[in-house]
């Protein structure tokens, strides 16, 4: 049988090589920028968890002080779901949550970054729970949009000191470094192109 295998690292990486594959895919269609949103987002989200959850999945979940109570007391255990992307995004910014070793370091966002923050996940919240209607999405700005949420990947990957990967870890900092500035270089060719319309 051929498995489809996945964990949080896996999504990190292949959601962002996907959000490149989309990128490049823009200029001949720009109904893909659909899917690069929806890839981005779920690489930010899912660099977020590996950000915050150090060595417990527990760390990324709601209601985890409830879960803790009940494994202790011995009573039935709630179910666990992941924090919202808004409240990963709220803790990176959070030295308390952040906190996992003496190399840990916080995200230090403006209200610029709060705001494209946000609207990134706006839009993949619309586009995954569409509701029937005639949608019309100004493409124009999405490049300078996913430049700046891009930064949100580069510092957790290269400077917050939390993001480990299990085999060579420095390989794959410098593979992601030059992915991201690969996906840089596609954003900015879409500005060009957007300006000349």
């Amino acid at each position: 049988m051929i498995w489809l295998r996945t964990d949080e690292r896996l999504e990190a990486i292949k959601s962002l090589h996907k959000a490149h594959q989309f990128l490049l895919e823009v200029h001949e269609d720009p109904y893909n920028w659909k899917w690069a949103i929806i890839a981005l987002h779920n690489s930010i989200q899912a660099f977020m968890v590996l950000a915050l959850m150090g060595t417990a999945s527990l760390n990324v979940c709601k209601n985890r002080g409830k879960f803790l109570e009940a494994m202790n007391n011995g009573n039935d255990l709630p179910e666990l779901s992941m924090e919202s992307f808004l409240a990963l995004y709220k803790d990176i910014k959070n030295a308390d949550r952040m906190n996992k070793n003496i190399e840990s370091k916080i995200f230090l966002a403006s209200e610029e970054m709060d705001y494209y923050m946000k609207t990134l996940n706006d839009l993949r919240n619309n586009f995954i729970h569409y509701i029937p209607c005639n949608w019309s999405l100004g493409i124009s700005t999405l490049p300078e949009l996913s430049k700046s949420v891009l930064n949100v990947i580069e510092f957790l990957v290269l400077e917050s000191g939390n993001v480990r990967f299990y085999f060579d870890d420095e390989l794959e900092k410098t593979n992601l470094r030059e992915l991201i500035s690969e996906i840089r270089k596609e954003l900015e060719k879409l500005e060009i192109e957007y300006a000349k319309v």
